[in-house]
């Protein structure tokens, strides 16, 4: 008996990383903040490349940035800058590596000031809630959105870097904020 075809989001292709970060992961809602930090560092990694070069990499990530720990990366000196420099496995930009560091810092006061990261991203949701938009097409799907443009804007006033609103609203889709799964996808409703 034949298997009924699983329809996805186009963008994922037939890469079976992209599939299981497709089917497990993007447009879930985060409420973690140890996870929204590890997307923040990874979003601000990708800046000007491919999502799936990041995502190859994403295990070195993890390893190079202490488990995604924001006290523990917040507390990287220049000798962690250097070897992070050193580290094939990672985007080696040095204006990306500071940035993680600086962020991981920013995302600290962040938490103190909201008592969570999350409550503070989340806060700008309508009803604190996910928006799940009924797209079409891939071609549907906004690179930015007015909300995207306000947490950028209020990021940026607070000192983040490589949070630009297009880079929000990436991070907004992959830790569920928006679920932007087209129309048909298995995951749309989900």
């Amino acid at each position: 008996m034949l298997q009924p075809e699983i329809k996805r989001c186009g963008w994922c292709g037939n890469d079976p990383l992209y599939i299981k970060y497709h089917d497990e992961e993007w447009g879930k809602p985060v409420y973690d903040d140890q996870i929204l930090f590890e997307f923040l560092i990874l979003e601000g990694a990708q800046a000007g490349l491919s999502w799936i070069t990041i995502l190859k990499r994403r295990a070195h990530y993890r390893k190079a940035f202490a488990g995604f720990d924001v006290a523990r990366v917040a507390a990287f000196d220049e000798a962690d800058v250097e070897r992070l420099m050193q580290d094939t496995g990672i985007i080696r930009n040095r204006l990306k590596v500071n940035s993680a560091i600086s962020n991981a810092r920013l995302f600290i006061r962040v938490q103190q000031e909201f008592g969570s990261f999350a409550d503070y991203l989340w806060g700008f949701m309508p009803d604190r809630k996910p928006l799940v938009n009924h797209f079409r097409s891939l071609a549907e799907v906004p690179a930015r959105t007015a909300i995207s443009d306000a947490i950028s804007k209020d990021m940026k006033k607070r000192g983040f870097k490589f949070f630009g609103t297009t880079i929000c609203y990436a991070h907004m889709q992959a830790t569920g904020m928006v679920n932007d799964h087209v129309q048909g996808c298995m995951c749309h409703e989900a």
